[in-house]
Formats: structure tokens, sequence, C-alpha cells
């Protein structure tokens, strides 16, 4: 069984079909058994049709018997705080749908449910980045007390604490809301930081920073201890598409008007669909 990872779909509902569609059918061709396909976040928000998506997705990994499943990014996180009266909705935001659908409270749960880090096959996949002093088994037992938060009876007074860009690094004794919102920050939101980890949230539209502010892309920290490890991520579309070793960035546009990419971790192929429909919608060049 060969493993699969997709970048952020942000509702983009057809593309996300097309690409699974093309997985499977590259899969059947090779004789092999059906793939394990992985989201690295951002499910729903700014693309034509979140709802549609979100069912989708849901649908394939409760029919999957757990080869098919999702980490959280930080749209999703959003929903979730917007569907609880925590956060206000933007002016960008595309998921009135699914906030007003017959199935809400379903879709909801599942996504609360979603991991976000997954170890496979020495791949660490995350949605935004790992800061530079974590290990790999670090990150997934961090990832684990955020999951324990999101799905335990207080889910809602932890999405209450979970926004801020305070603190901007990490220290180990941490604790409480402080602890587990650096680590949300880190795992769903961090681009750059500096050498020893302090975060930055402010560059978002640019894949490179003047080197005279000590800021640095997450995964290009000299010593990072996910070194032994190949990062798997996206939120970065700015970056694109990056297939090198250890790395594989996967963010490449798509509700830009972009590509939905797909890796294949086995072998590094990859599957691509090309984006025009949000595109042609918003009049945004990508």
């Amino acid at each position: 069984m060969r493993t699969y990872v997709i970048g952020d779909l942000q509702g983009c509902h057809a593309e996300t079909i097309t690409l699974v569609e093309a997985i499977l059918a590259c899969e059947s061709e090779l004789g092999q058994a059906p793939p394990t396909i992985l989201f690295c976040g951002d499910l729903i928000n700014r693309g034509p049709d979140s709802l549609a998506t979100l069912r989708y997705v849901q649908a394939l990994a409760q029919g999957s018997g757990g080869r098919i499943d999702a980490v959280l990014g930080n749209h999703d996180l959003h929903l979730l705080a917007v569907a609880n009266d925590i956060r206000p909705g933007s002016g960008s935001d595309t998921l009135d749908p699914i906030l007003a659908a017959p199935d809400r409270e379903p879709l909801l749960e599942w996504l609360r449910h979603r991991p976000m880090a997954l170890l496979r096959h020495d791949h660490l996949l995350v949605h935004g980045g790992v800061l530079p002093q974590w290990t790999a088994q670090q990150t997934m037992a961090l990832a684990g007390e955020v999951e324990t938060a999101l799905r335990g009876d207080g889910w809602t007074d932890f999405l209450a604490e979970m926004y801020g860009n305070l603190p901007d690094r990490w220290d180990d004794d941490l604790r409480g809301g402080a602890r587990l919102r650096c680590i949300v920050n880190a795992l769903t939101r961090m681009r750059f930081c500096t050498a020893d980890g302090v975060m930055d949230f402010k560059l978002k539209e640019s894949a490179t920073v003047d080197p005279a502010t000590g800021l640095m892309p997450w995964f290009a920290v000299p010593g990072r201890r996910t070194q032994d490890v190949t990062v798997v991520f996206g939120h970065w579309s700015a970056l694109g598409l990056r297939i090198e070793p250890g790395l594989i960035a996967l963010d490449s546009g798509c509700v830009w008007g972009g590509k939905l990419s797909a890796v294949c971790l086995d072998d590094r192929s990859l599957l691509q669909v090309d984006c025009p429909e949000f595109r042609k919608a918003v009049g945004k060049v990508a």
C-alpha cells in the first residue's frame, strides 16, 4: 500500500475529486492496493465549495478503514471557532454553507477529532511548520496535547484561548493555554522564525525575507532537529511546491488559480490538477 499526501484544498471541491480519482486510477493501473491518502490541512475556506469539500473528505476518511485522514490547518480551526461564536467570520470566508448545513454538527465533530500531526514511514506531516528545537517524536507528543484538548469536554474553552501571537518561542516550562497556543501556532501558522526559534506571523505573502531581520524559513534553520525525517507541509502558497531531500512543501496555490498537488511518499512521483475556477471567480492572479 502506497501513501500520497495532498496539499491545501481550501474548498476546491471539483479539483479535489479529480486529483483523488487520478491517484486511485494510477494505483489501479499499477496493480497496487488502495492507497493511503493524507491531506495536509486547510480542507476548507476561501474556495468555491467548502461544504462539499468537507463532506467529500469526511466520507472518504470514514469509509477507508483508517487509510485516509487529514491534519488540521489554521482554516479548519478557524471554522471550529466561528461555529462556536468564539471568533467572528471574515469577509473572505466561504464557511456560511457549512454553518447552515443540516449535517453541520457531525461535520464539525469529525473535524475536531482530526490529528494535528502524523508520522508515517519517516515522514512527519503537519500543516504549517515545526519549531527547530523539536524532534519528530516531541512534535508528535506536543500535537497530542492539543488533540487531547480539542477532543475533551472543555474543547470550546481551549478554542477561546487559542488565538494570539504570544508566546512566540517555545519553552518546555510553558503551561496551560500559553503552551497549547504556542504549539498550535507552530504547527498551523508558522512560516518564518529566527535561528533560535522565535516565530514571526507578519510575513505571509512572500517566500523570502531580508536576512537583516534575522528571520528565515523555519525549515532552513541550521541544526533543525527534524532533519532525520522528511517534513511534509502546506500552508505556504507563496513558497509553492518544493520536493527536496528532507522536505516536501505542497501548497501550490490551488485556491489562487494555481494547482492542487499530490506527492507519493514512496517514490516522490507527482500528480497535479490545474485549478482555474476560483481565480476566474474572484479575478485574482496566482
